[in-house]
């Protein structure tokens, strides 16, 4: 937790050292010229994105899919945009590689290994019957449907709970 503290104090720091140093190399108009185009690159980026990722999404509703792969490419160019919408150039690379489609592709594909990767422990300690978890069977509960697992495989079942 310290280190993304430390991080977010640093990035606003090194942010405003490239522009100083960006703006001795090539002057104050140019530097605040491209600024301002990354500015509006970013809010044409938004603007373009949402609307492309709603029809997409719409598009794979109406096939009977679920647009997840669309709703997150839709999620890393909008974090792209509002990259370049932010005031320098460090932010503008990260948002750049946001946008590009193949460093897109394979930031979703890590963002969704580690989603999964979170549901499926999640779902480990939710099925503990130690625990109580809420997949416990209360009193007059019938047709709960809990994993077994045996060696390292989960085996789907039926059980039906009977109160003596």
């Amino acid at each position: 937790m310290r280190v993304f503290l430390f991080l977010f104090l640093l990035f606003p720091v090194l942010e405003l050292f490239v522009l100083v140093k960006v703006g001795m190399s090539i002057g104050f108009l140019a530097t605040f010229l491209l600024v301002v185009a990354g500015s509006m690159l970013g809010v044409f980026v938004i603007r373009v994105a949402g609307f492309a990722t709603a029809m997409r999404a719409r598009e794979a509703l109406a096939r009977g899919e679920l647009p997840a792969q669309q709703m997150m490419d839709g999620l890393m160019m909008t974090v792209g945009g509002g990259l370049l919408l932010l005031p320098g150039f460090i932010s503008d690379v990260l948002g750049l590689i946001c946008l590009m489609p193949f460093t897109r592709k394979a930031l979703v594909a890590k963002v969704r290994k580690r989603a999964e990767d979170q549901a499926m422990r999640q779902r480990a300690f939710a099925d503990d019957p130690l625990a109580g978890g809420p997949s416990q069977p209360g009193p007059g509960r019938t047709g709960a449907r809990k994993p077994e697992v045996i060696e390292g495989e989960v085996i789907e079942g039926e059980f039906e709970h009977r109160d003596k």
